[in-house]
């Protein structure tokens, strides 16, 4: 039973040819399963800039995954309560097929994927959601600050597949969100020695900020030489801005035995210097969403004040009103740090 939640919210619904309009839509019906949540803050991914401007998405889909809220309704389950604060992750995988046994379970492959292109997301005043995903946030954790829970996981999650250790120089293409949460995730864990390839001035001073220890414009790296490692080459590598002459940049930086993960998510494909990878042995690999452990350490990581969280986010929250124009700054770089929509603020 749904607790004092309205028959009507507002919502930013894509019209499927590249824009996002604010609509007076029903609040969602929970399923058997699933308690309706009142949103208090989610992040714009670059996702949902894809999904957007690339036109993937269908009409009168409502975008936003990256969200933290209140429970509004009964759980049939009786552990949620109305008021409880959360975060939702996937349903979690099977625990038996190869990926969940190497605890991937975000690529388990008895998991029914939901279309995406239809989504009913949290860029509205309420989201429904299965029980069986929801998290609590810690006490000591701001709701509008748990909100960064979903890329943070994923951050974690690329920073392990990486195998990256304290001592390891690291590259990384790209200082959007997506670089700069890499670039605080790896600090957390110890790495210190972190170069930063960005166009933009702005990102660029952000993520000296953050704690890069040097960035550079694309172009400024040394052209390899065929078959052997650049000089101060590095031991990996994080492609955060899903641009294919990126990655190719960065496969080329790195040491024998070096390892390249690709993060952001383009439009682009990325031509291979499989030579290059042969002789020099180097691994790729793909880093989708989270460890098998959920979003449990990445709020545990969020609350313990060793993530600068004032740096990883937009001052100014924007409304349901304000994720067209926030989706365009992010997608043309004038923005460097993740943009919370609020559904309360006009």
């Amino acid at each position: 039973m749904t607790v004092a939640a309205p028959r009507q919210m507002m919502a930013a619904v894509c019209s499927g040819d590249g824009r996002v309009e604010v609509e007076r839509v029903p609040v969602p019906e929970p399923s058997a399963d699933e308690v309706l949540v009142e949103v208090a803050a989610c992040g714009i991914c670059g996702s949902d800039l894809h999904l957007v401007f690339d036109r993937h998405v269908r009409p009168g889909a409502v975008l936003g995954h990256e969200w933290s809220g209140r429970v509004a309704s009964e759980d049939p389950s009786g552990r949620w309560h109305p008021g409880d604060r959360v975060v939702s992750g996937p349903r979690p995988g099977c625990g038996r097929c190869r990926p969940c046994r190497r605890g991937r379970p975000s690529v388990c492959t008895r998991r029914v994927l939901s279309d995406i292109r239809d989504m009913r997301g949290a860029f509205a005043q309420f989201v429904t959601v299965s029980s069986a995903t929801l998290t609590r946030i810690p006490d000591g954790l701001r709701l509008r600050q748990a909100a960064l829970a979903e890329p943070v996981a994923i951050a974690l999650h690329a920073v392990r597949l990486s195998g990256v250790v304290g001592e390891d120089r690291v590259l990384i293409t790209g200082a959007g969100p997506v670089g700069l949460i890499i670039t605080a995730v790896l600090r957390a864990r110890g790495v210190t020695d972190i170069t930063v390839v960005e166009p933009v001035e702005a990102r660029r001073r952000r993520v000296e900020a953050i704690g890069a220890t040097r960035t550079v414009e694309p172009g400024a790296l040394e052209a390899p030489a065929p078959g052997v490692a650049v000089p101060g080459a590095f031991a990996v590598a994080f492609e955060c801005s899903g641009r294919a002459a990126a990655a190719a940049s960065a496969l080329d930086q790195l040491e024998a035995a070096g390892t390249l993960v690709f993060v952001g998510t383009g439009s682009e494909p990325v031509a291979v210097n499989h030579n290059r990878m042969i002789v020099l042995e180097l691994e790729a690999l793909g880093a989708f969403n989270y460890d098998a452990t959920g979003f449990g350490p990445a709020l545990d990581l969020l609350e313990g004040g060793a993530l600068p969280l004032d740096l990883l986010v937009e001052a100014g929250d924007v409304g349901l009103d304000g994720v067209m124009d926030a989706m365009g700054r992010l997608a043309r770089g004038e923005l460097p740090a993740k943009v919370l929509v609020n559904p309360e603020v006009s």
